[in-house]
């Protein structure tokens, strides 16, 4: 089972994966379908970090490769004024100080 999974999201796991083979899917189906469950499950709940608003992408990438998300969060670090309504083209322009 993946890290970060409780004792309770793994026997949610099985019990959902039994229940998508009862019902005549594959195997590589009932697991995807089971494990999108508990991983859903386990965002609303708060136990896991959104991906989408993290992070600020990879050093080694150049600034276009990154999503405007991660340009954001680069703004911020660096307390751009007016990051919030700039687009992606705004953002690389406003970090790289032009």
């Amino acid at each position: 089972m993946p890290r970060g999974w409780s004792a309770k999201d793994e026997r949610m796991y099985d019990h959902i994966k039994e229940r998508e083979l009862d019902r005549g899917l594959d195997m590589d189906r009932a697991e995807e379908i089971a494990a999108r469950t508990v991983n859903k499950t386990r965002r609303e709940e708060g136990r896991t970090p959104n991906k989408r608003t993290q992070g600020t992408g990879s050093p080694t990438e150049g600034y276009e490769a990154r999503s405007r998300d991660e340009l954001y969060n680069i703004a911020k670090e660096k307390d751009i004024p007016g990051r919030s309504k700039m687009d992606k083209e705004e953002l690389i322009r406003a970090i790289r100080g032009k």
